[in-house]
């Protein structure tokens, strides 16, 4: 079977993708920028790429004829705060003429589960994309969850923020919402199942996990699975705005995700009916079990994919290929270079970079920064990166995003996503006389930027020498 699969970078796409191969399918991705989809090269052979912008007016002839099914996963609720329904209503009237004289039969939808009758605005918007993809010259299967457990997920590693940091919480009265999560193993099951199965065609199912739980019953039965008590006190004087704001200083997640969510999460969110795992005959796994399987991923190194990799973790929203050319003009650099023995363990070491691994040097300074960036508004350090040493272009390295990550090439090139009065890069490489050259490129803004960048300049000598040092280290 063809299928299209859009959102293919996503969280959910990324899973999916390889499922899909391994069941035989040949699949076509459709993604805003090719430069980063996040996969080996191997996998990248067996898939067609083509970079399509359903936002953008459709372009005629893009989208194969011969597609047989097709998922859709594309949404823009974590990048804008007040506009993001229009963006996802256009995005779905535009998929429906880009299949429009296709083949394809399937259209599935991962939507959210939306039976209370005063719904968020996140919610509102999947209710109205579901509405318009079932006028589409398709079949529609919808699919909707609630919050989705697993490693990498945004829900989940939410959770395990506050948990893992916050042994007391002072919470708002959000918290005794009821909700019922599902294992991202489970979606998944939901998601294959339904493909080509006839008895799914023009049908929505809720699909959630066996527990119906509050928000305050996750975190107390999280804190229970990891072996550590926490106490949780509940308050009704937290605007959605101040609770906003209390989860992006606590946890990984952005300001713009951080307030749709707490508007989502006043709703309650329980599934209506099972029926499609009657059909399917497929086992959901608890809420604990969800939480075991998602650290046993992450202790064996085997996260898929993180919502931090999303590009709306952080405020680089361009397209990475605009900034792969460092700039030579009206730039101030710090250049370091030192001799190496042995490339491929200092490739290691580069590749390794960031994250629980740290910078190599003055671990507790970047730690500063991270926090004076997140207290202004960025991203900070706490997003990590999703691999231990594994990079590709689009990933999330703490507050840098990767731009080029080249082993063969032996080149990584970083762009700064915490705030700055100008750009930055940083860049690792290593030449053909076994040279490893490392240099921080700052474009300045006016004159707060050259201010910013001097002031700084005595740091940078411990900083990058040291770490320039450790990383030759073999």
């Amino acid at each position: 079977m063809k299928i299209l699969l859009t959102g293919a970078n996503g969280y959910i796409g990324m899973r999916l993708l390889p499922m899909l191969l391994e069941l035989g399918h040949e699949i076509v991705c459709t993604v805003r920028d090719a430069q980063r989809l996040s996969i080996d090269k191997e996998t990248l052979s067996r898939i067609d790429v083509l970079e399509v912008d359903f936002l953008e007016d459709v372009v005629s002839g893009k989208i194969p004829n011969d597609i047989d099914a097709a998922y859709f996963l594309i949404h823009s609720m974590s990048s804008s705060t007040k506009d993001f329904d229009e963006m996802e209503a256009i995005t779905a009237r535009n998929f429906n003429i880009y299949l429009e004289g296709t083949s394809v039969k399937q259209v599935i939808y991962l939507s959210g589960i939306v039976n209370d009758e005063n719904l968020s605005k996140h919610l509102w918007s999947r209710k109205n994309v579901e509405q318009i993809l079932s006028e589409g010259p398709f079949k529609l299967t919808v699919l909707k969850a609630g919050i989705i457990v697993g490693s990498g997920s945004s829900s989940f590693e939410i959770i395990r923020d506050l948990c893992e940091k916050l042994p007391f919480m002072i919470t708002p009265k959000w918290v005794l919402t009821k909700t019922q999560p599902i294992a991202i193993r489970d979606v998944m099951n939901f998601l294959v199942g339904v493909l080509g199965n006839e008895k799914t065609y023009n049908e929505s199912y809720d699909i959630a996990g066996p527990d119906v739980l509050t928000y305050k019953e996750m975190l107390q039965q999280y804190a229970k699975a990891r072996g550590f008590k926490n106490w949780i006190v509940t308050v009704p004087v937290m605007t959605p705005k101040i609770s906003s704001y209390w989860l992006y200083f606590v946890t990984s997640t952005s300001y713009k995700l951080a307030l749709n969510l707490v508007d989502s999460m006043k709703i309650e969110v329980v599934a209506k009916d099972n029926r499609l795992q009657e059909l399917l005959g497929i086992r959901i796994h608890s809420y604990a079990e969800a939480i075991d399987m998602a650290f046993k991923k992450i202790e064996q190194n085997q996260v898929v994919s993180s919502w931090k990799d999303s590009m709306v973790s952080g405020r680089f929203q361009q397209d990475l290929e605009k900034y792969i050319q460092v700039p030579k003009f009206g730039i101030l650099k710090d250049e370091q270079k030192r001799s190496i023995t042995d490339y491929e363990a200092v490739l290691e070491n580069i590749w390794s970079i960031g994250g629980t691994k740290g910078w190599y040097y003055g671990n507790w300074l970047w730690k500063i920064r991270g926090f004076i960036d997140k207290v202004s508004g960025g991203v900070g350090l706490r997003r990590g990166r999703t691999h231990p040493d594994k990079l590709y272009p689009g990933d999330a390295l703490d507050f840098w995003r990767v731009l080029l990550a080249d082993k063969k090439g032996k080149r990584l090139l970083l762009f700064a996503e915490m705030k700055l009065p100008g750009e930055a890069w940083l860049e690792f490489k290593i030449d053909d006389d076994n040279v490893l050259h490392q240099t921080a490129t700052f474009r300045p803004r006016g004159l707060r930027g050259r201010l910013y960048w001097y002031s700084i300049v005595p740091f940078h000598y411990f900083i990058f020498g040291g770490m320039i040092r450790n990383i030759a280290k073999t």
